[in-house]
């Protein structure tokens, strides 16, 4: 399948959409597990995502054998939670693309506590054999170079352990934010939890009350409205259920699109924002470290190249190791609309063009966010997405909410 997008100035009803995105995919995942350990807890606004709804069927399952498919959330969280839960004998897959994602450093960390899980086919990849047992917690070392997610893991079951956890990272950390955004899901509930220097230590926490959390929605998602008004000749766009206060890391995309043309108003009721075409001009170059936000690198490097806006985004290591390899996707298609894109391991540079290409077909890779960040192209030019449906692994109606906001949208 494939989607045929363009956009053409929006009449009166499109003027200023309002948009509700469901929960954070990030902060959803990370109450599940904590919402298995400890029964008192009830969410509110839960993410509808593919990753989300993999993530409860993984927890809730009956069967040995549980598929992650490309959810690489899913894979880490539930390694972690089923390693620590007696008795349990699970088999953990994924697809293709999970069982050539790393992860030897989560493994490591739990064995090191005592864990009993075995590779099934290559050493350091998925699929794993766990037994689960109990464990008691103490102190270990973790690279913090590769993914956040692994740390993650580890933070989110070390409440229900009897001595805790400590843990000392090792090396650039990439991805902070995600890993603040876990110590705030875990002060949330109670947890006695510090990230002092480059030391995560968590103390030991039993919930006796019930306690109702409501999730915010997701920064990651408004992303891409970001894009799409910053591309915009004057389109206003309402937001629902954001606040300023936000524990996600990807809220910085207010500060770095006030840059690039969009300014920012939150309500002072804290339940939404309004998002609007500014008249500042734009700057010829823009150059940022992302490596604390590096799922903000398609949506700022497409909207950069279509404002004719010459940038440079650094820290983007882990890309790599995504779904796809979102460096060498982003300059394939980039290129495709005749911009100028160098990439290295960790970075990527894009020169734009004057004349953007029309009718370019995306290759999407499999990869949620190639097909959310490219689509906003299609307020400059018609452009065409590969395999739309990916969408649903984070935004599973972003399609019906472009509607709302004037686009034209053929699915062929």
């Amino acid at each position: 399948m494939k989607v045929r997008l363009s956009y053409s100035n929006p009449n009166s009803n499109h003027s200023n959409p309002v948009i509700t995105i469901t929960g954070s995919k990030s902060e959803s995942n990370r109450f599940l597990i904590l919402q298995r350990l400890y029964q008192g807890i009830h969410l509110e606004n839960l993410s509808n995502s593919d990753d989300t709804l993999l993530l409860k069927e993984g927890l809730n399952s009956s069967i040995r054998n549980i598929d992650v498919n490309h959810a690489g959330t899913s894979m880490r969280f539930l390694t972690a939670y089923f390693s620590m839960i007696e008795e349990s004998s699970i088999l953990l897959s994924g697809s293709m693309r999970m069982q050539e994602r790393p992860i030897g450093v989560l493994v490591n960390a739990l064995r090191a506590l005592g864990a009993n899980i075995s590779y099934l086919n290559k050493e350091g990849f998925p699929p794993l054999q766990i037994n689960g047992k109990k464990i008691g917690g103490g102190k270990i070392e973790m690279d913090a170079e590769i993914s956040s997610q692994f740390i993650s893991a580890m933070m989110l079951i070390a409440p229900a352990l009897k001595k805790g956890l400590t843990i000392e990272l090792k090396g650039q950390i990439a991805s902070r934010s995600y890993i603040e955004l876990t110590l705030g899901v875990l002060k949330k509930i109670g947890v006695d939890c510090r990230f002092i220097e480059n030391v995560i230590s968590i103390q030991p926490f039993s919930l006796d009350e019930k306690i109702t959390i409501p999730i915010e929605s997701d920064w990651s998602s408004a992303s891409y409205w970001y894009s799409i008004v910053a591309m915009s000749k004057g389109l206003t766009v309402t937001l629902k259920h954001f606040n300023p206060s936000s524990l996600q890391g990807d809220s910085i995309v207010a500060p770095i699109f006030e840059k690039l043309g969009v300014s920012t108003t939150f309500h002072s009721s804290g339940s939404s924002i309004t998002i609007t075409k500014n008249n500042n001009a734009l700057p010829d170059i823009i150059q940022l470290d992302l490596i604390e936000t590096p799922d903000l690198a398609q949506t700022t490097a497409v909207t950069c190249f279509g404002l004719g806006v010459e940038c440079v985004l650094l820290g983007l290591k882990t890309l790599q190791i995504k779904e796809t390899d979102r460096l060498t996707a982003l300059k394939n298609e980039l290129e495709k609309f005749g911009a100028n894109v160098v990439v290295s391991s960790d970075s990527i540079r894009v020169n734009p063009t004057e004349n953007i290409h029309e009718n370019v077909e995306i290759n999407t890779y499999d990869d949620h966010r190639m097909a959310l960040s490219f689509a906003a192209l299609a307020m400059k030019k018609s452009i065409v997405i590969d395999r739309p449906d990916v969408v649903s692994k984070s935004y599973p109606s972003f399609w019906d909410d472009l509607k709302k906001a004037g686009f034209s949208l053929t699915f062929e």
